[in-house]
């Protein structure tokens, strides 16, 4: 079937599964499902080690903010596996905060997960499946690196620069068999978002802005990965847009979101 992953004899790595129930986790009980051997990493080893055992599949530990612990992660897979068939970036970091207020201190962890971590994950990928003549490269971005959302900008700016130096990858190495593609989801409902999403004012308000009629979960993001990185996918230097029309309208504005809140007796209004 055109788009159907066939997993079987494939190594698939996923990075940023170290949270349990996070966008990297059910990804990798997606490609388990259909016969991959998956190697989770990420920082919380405990948690690694408990999904791999439950998929049949691997974990090597790693801190994307760190160049050696990428390049070790990455070596460790390939020793003991043989090869990276397909590779997936889930990390990041949600940070919500006011253009001005963003700290020196936030905006260098953010620019080391979102953009620095990446592209040396990058660098190291490219040598691998240069060397295979072979692989499939999946970043998970978000629909803020083309839409905006108040509070945003330390993530939307490394979201949507990593976005530009996939398509670079693509476009310099399509040639040696690496496809190199993004996913861009909306909100999602996620470990990282279910807290705000206990607001049923900021939900709804959020799900007005979808076409489909409801913001997105992590089996729709797996399900985008999932084609992306089968035999059949002519595509590469491209991004999916798995938001559910999200992109053809946008996302509420902070004080819209605030005055919803108000309204349905979340949080105390001005005069309260």
């Amino acid at each position: 079937m055109f788009g159907g992953f066939a997993g079987a004899g494939k190594v698939v790595s996923i990075v940023g599964a170290g949270s349990p129930g996070n966008m990297g986790q059910v990804m990798a009980r997606r490609f388990a499902d259909a016969g991959a051997k998956v190697v989770v990493s990420g920082r919380r080893t405990d948690v690694l080690a408990d999904l791999a055992e439950a998929i049949d599949g691997d974990w090597v530990a790693c801190d994307f903010c760190d160049r050696s612990s990428i390049t070790k992660m990455i070596d460790e897979i390939c020793e003991r596996h043989g090869a990276i068939d397909v590779a997936i970036n889930a990390t990041g970091w949600g940070l919500l905060t006011s253009f001005c207020d963003t700290s020196p201190e936030e905006l260098d962890r953010m620019v080391d997960l979102q953009f620095k971590g990446p592209f040396i994950w990058l660098q190291r990928l490219v040598e691998v499946m240069s060397r295979q003549e072979r692989g499939s490269i999946i970043q998970i971005s978000s629909a803020t690196a083309k839409i905006m959302l108040d509070n945003h900008a330390a993530y939307m700016g490394t979201k949507a620069g990593i976005d530009h130096v996939i398509r670079t990858v693509a476009n310099e190495f399509g040639c040696r068999g690496i496809r190199a593609n993004t996913i861009s989801p909306g909100l999602t409902d996620t470990p990282m978002t279910a807290e705000a999403l206990q607001s049923a004012a900021l939900a709804e308000s959020f799900r007005q802005c979808y076409p489909l009629g409801r913001y997105g979960t992590s089996d729709d993001i797996a399900a985008a990965a999932l084609f992306l990185a089968s035999d059949d996918c002519f595509m590469t230097g491209e991004n999916l847009q798995v938001n559910g029309g999200l992109c053809l309208r946008r996302n509420p504005r902070a004080h819209e979101l605030e005055e919803a809140m108000i309204r349905a007796g979340e949080i105390p209004g001005p005069d309260s």
